[in-house]
């Protein structure tokens, strides 16, 4: 049990923050100014059962505040995770990258476990959290905004009016199931198509082991073969890396994950006319090979982006459609995560 007092000064206050993803478990404790005291990563046993996962991560959570040093306080517990979820309780629908968890009631698991307030949000609404709060919207500030997380699958957060945006019960959102291929790749939603299967980490790795596989991307090939036999994994990172190297079909890759990306915002921007769109997740570190692709599609297919879209290096202008790489890096699912017990409070 975790014990908690009911008003702990601001300067001991702590908050943990857990991302829940597909492939990775993260978990870290946070102080008032958003400071990162202890954290922890480990691979999400999705093999054994949500209820082994709610074990692990709330050893992980007694673990990473004990390491926060004394005389700190819990304010709470949030949780990104994947969706589609039912909010505030946290059950799960049919999660594509969740495999078991159909039906599962994640906050109460949780706060059954810790007797402890947990708040469970979706995964990329946290993101955006941070985004908006710590990252891009300092410096183009807005109370309006959209986030597209690119990495084991695809999130989409939405900030309205300074609120975030849920829908009817917690569902809205899942902008990483628009479909922009007709009959294509099926997808763990049940559609085909999605924007998951072309955009994300998991698509892209997948075109490059299919392109290697077919003899046509020997470089990729190579560089596969050298993380199997440093019995490491492949990554959009390595393959980024290998196209700013100058492989063509690396870099191809790269082009179709942006041309699609642009093809789901322009459905976005159409939809919302929001000023911020920000793009994040891990796939992020090649926006300079996806970038320009996703750039030209948007401008095609939005005429709203078209008739807002910004001068370059013009300081922020209302009226204008921005969209930008997230500043917070791979700890904004993690950092929104932890501010979620402020924002109920009122406090954020």
């Amino acid at each position: 049990m975790i014990e908690q007092k009911i008003t702990p000064s601001k300067k001991d206050r702590v908050t943990v923050g857990v991302d829940l993803g597909g492939t990775n478990l993260r978990i870290a404790a946070f102080d008032s100014a958003w400071n990162r005291l202890a954290f922890i990563n480990l691979p999400t046993s999705v093999s054994l059962g949500p209820e082994a996962v709610v074990r692990n991560m709330c050893d992980a959570i007694r673990s990473v505040l004990e390491q926060s040093g004394p005389k700190k306080e819990l304010m709470g517990v949030g949780i990104g995770a994947p969706g589609p979820l039912e909010l505030p309780s946290g059950r799960f629908h049919r999660p594509p990258n969740l495999p078991g968890f159909n039906g599962f009631l994640l906050k109460d698991a949780m706060e059954s476990n810790l007797q402890a307030p947990v708040i469970v949000e979706c995964d990329a609404n946290a993101a955006a959290l941070a985004e908006w709060k710590s990252g891009v919207g300092k410096d183009l500030p807005s109370d309006s905004m959209c986030m597209l997380t690119l990495g084991t699958g695809v999130g989409a957060g939405i900030i309205l009016d300074k609120k975030i945006w849920h829908g009817m019960i917690g569902m809205g959102g899942e902008g990483g199931h628009i479909p922009v291929v007709e009959d294509g790749f099926p997808c763990g939603c049940g559609g085909r198509g999605c924007l998951e299967q072309y955009a994300s980490a998991t698509a892209i790795c997948r075109a490059a082991n299919r392109a290697a596989g077919r003899g046509i991307a020997p470089g990729i090939a190579r560089l596969i073969a050298r993380r199997i036999m440093d019995q490491g994994e492949f990554t959009s990172r390595d393959l980024a890396g290998l196209a700013r190297e100058g492989d063509e079909v690396a870099r191809r890759i790269f082009a179709d994950a942006g041309k699609y990306l642009g093809m789901a915002l322009a459905m976005l921007v159409n939809v919302f006319n929001l000023p911020l769109y920000v793009i994040g997740g891990g796939v992020v570190s090649g926006w300079d090979l996806f970038a320009p692709r996703m750039f030209e599609e948007l401008g095609r297919l939005s005429y709203i982006y078209g008739l807002t879209q910004p001068q370059a290096d013009q300081p922020f202008t209302a009226g204008k459609t921005y969209v930008v790489p997230a500043a917070t890096g791979p700890d904004a699912g993690l950092l929104g995560a932890a501010m979620l017990p402020y924002l109920e409070a009122g406090l954020l």
